[in-house]
């Protein structure tokens, strides 16, 4: 089964193609945050230099997030317009899923750390287990100081990834020791999207379009910023 993966759940916009073979083909852009105008016509030019049709999808695989709002809806919106066109299920796995997987070699504990702005970042943590990982707590948000008090607690040799723990590496190293992955890999990526999602296409661990949910953690930044003004007046 051939899998079109779509990650637009933080500033970089990521396509990638997967079957049984592997990742067949990828695009990725960090720069610009143009996501509704950069995501088709990179889903157009990783099928056409993979020499595969539209048709041939058997599913479609979507970060489902936590990450930033708007490049979340695009993505999510996108991938159902296709699945929906081609009458095909959907999976959703989530951004820190994804920045983790990479790392499942590691021989320790795994932090993945998104920059969700206005000093806050989304995190959970993960085990390397064979042939992947294991999420040991679930997707949270909150400021920085929440992040390190949780690194603290767990009193663990751990490795971080992510563009919030890049960020906030300063914050984070002055309370602790930990290491951090490169940067090439603190973005969420549509490879290991198509890696995860054929694993459970295998098993028919899918949705239909209509089904598949954000995971957004915390109010849009419009309601946020409406409820303040509400409260201020």
């Amino acid at each position: 089964m051939l899998i079109l993966g779509i990650e637009t759940a933080t500033q970089q916009v990521s396509v990638a193609i997967g079957g049984h073979e592997g990742v067949l083909g990828m695009f990725e852009v960090s720069r610009g945050r143009r996501h509704a105008e950069t995501l088709v016509p990179a889903i157009e030019f990783v099928c056409r230099q993979a020499d595969i049709e539209i048709a041939e999808f058997g599913a479609i695989a979507v970060d489902i997030g936590p990450g930033l709002f708007t490049g979340m809806r695009v993505g999510l919106a996108a991938g159902k317009a296709i699945a929906q066109a081609l009458r095909v299920p959907m999976i959703g796995i989530s951004s820190l899923d994804l920045l983790a997987f990479p790392l499942r070699h590691a021989d320790r504990t795994i932090a993945a750390v998104i920059d969700a702005r206005k000093g806050e970042v989304f995190y959970a943590f993960y085990r390397p287990v064979p042939g992947g990982v294991q999420r040991v707590t679930e997707p949270c948000v909150g400021p920085v100081d929440d992040l390190v008090a949780d690194l603290i607690a767990r009193g663990q040799n751990v490795v971080c990834v992510g563009d919030g723990a890049l960020r906030y590496r300063d914050e984070i190293e002055g309370d602790l020791h930990c290491d951090f992955a490169e940067q090439f890999v603190s973005f969420p990526s549509a490879a290991p999207l198509v890696q995860l999602a054929h694993a459970r296409a295998l098993r028919e661990d899918w949705v239909n379009p209509w089904e598949i949910q954000p995971m957004y953690l915390r109010a849009p930044d419009a309601q946020i910023n409406w409820t303040t003004r509400e409260s201020a007046s």
